[in-house]
């Protein structure tokens, strides 16, 4: 019988966290032995990553436990979408090698995937803290530490809407791993879809929002969790914060459109975009790169233009965004993982 959920854990030359993290599957799993499937995908380690899985492997015999081990470093990006692609059960969840999650967690979401079966995503809300100085965080246009700031505990509502609300809120939310769980074949399927997104650093934002447009979604009122701020994996990127800003969260915008989302969706988020990129990076990455920062930027310069001159509502998007707060100063300010 097909299992109902993948617990998928990418990781790299991380093993005392991934340790630490399987510790925690191993507690928070017990009685769900027929339910669920753990996946690690090893990222091709050169620390002890292996000897560890190899003894959760033994520890958790009476569990399916399914691991892999990339022949060479693929990045981040490609290897969560490895994992995706690798599982087989209906839902898959993957979770960060170092994400602190409640043990209350693994019941709540077996329970909410067996009581909606057209359920297509859900979102775990989580609290911030940052990595260094402990203090607690949160988006600018979040009031207290809950990072989504609606619930839909009964899947209830229009999942689009929902998922657009989420995502012109805070960008930050939307892409953080261990937040969401999937439908297997809709986040397959939308991988199949854009066969670049493993190339782009915001894609899980398309991911959710192709499945939210394919099905129920479900927020959670409580949280589940807690992200920890400021050991992003593209800070190491110099060019990161330019890619983001004016490639990446474009090209995620462009396939939310093109895959169900409205065409004032686009000028909205495209408008809130240009409205909220950082000129100092834009101006700063010149200098350094400047045939590179042309070519980055132009095309997105092209979206805001041709927004502009759509002539079906677009000084109404424009004005939305404008009285939208903050949405991507998450994505700078806060540097998720």
């Amino acid at each position: 019988m097909k299992k109902l959920l993948t617990i998928a854990i990418p990781t790299y030359n991380r093993a005392q966290r991934l340790d630490k993290q399987l510790a925690w599957v191993a507690q928070a799993i017990i009685g769900f032995e027929s339910e669920c499937e753990i996946f690690v995908s090893d990222n091709c380690s050169t620390d002890n990553t292996q000897e560890i899985i190899k003894k959760w492997q033994k520890n958790l015999s009476q569990f399916t436990f399914k691991s892999s081990r990339n022949s060479e470093n693929l990045g981040v990006m490609r290897n969560i979408i490895h994992c995706l692609k690798s599982a087989t059960t209906k839902y898959v969840w993957t979770i960060g090698d170092d994400d602190p999650i409640q043990d209350r967690a693994i019941a709540y979401v077996i329970n909410k995937l067996k009581q909606y079966e057209d359920l297509s995503l859900l979102f775990l809300n989580f609290s911030g803290r940052h990595q260094i100085t402990g203090e607690p965080v949160h988006p600018p246009t979040i009031v207290g530490n809950r990072w989504f700031d609606v619930d839909t505990e009964d899947g209830s509502g229009d999942a689009k809407a929902i998922f657009e609300h989420c995502f012109s809120k805070s960008i930050g939310a939307v892409i953080f791993l261990t937040a969401s769980v999937y439908r297997t074949d809709l986040v397959q399927r939308a991988l199949q879809i854009w066969s670049e997104a493993e190339n782009n650093w915001i894609s899980l934002a398309y991911l959710a929002g192709y499945c939210a447009a394919n099905g129920r979604i479900i927020v959670t009122k409580d949280t589940y969790m807690e992200c920890i701020v400021g050991v992003s994996y593209w800070q190491k990127e110099p060019k990161s914060a330019l890619l983001m800003q004016y490639k990446h969260l474009p090209e995620v915008i462009t396939k939310l459109e093109e895959n169900g989302y409205s065409k004032q969706f686009y000028r909205r988020m495209i408008f809130q975009s240009f409205k909220e990129a950082n000129l100092k990076v834009f101006l700063g990455a010149l200098r350094r790169w400047p045939v590179c920062t042309v070519r980055t930027i132009v095309p997105f310069l092209t979206s805001v233009t041709l927004c502009a001159f759509d002539t079906g509502g677009a000084t109404k998007e424009f004005k939305m965004a404008q009285t939208t707060e903050s949405s991507t100063q998450d994505l700078r300010k806060y540097d998720l993982q």
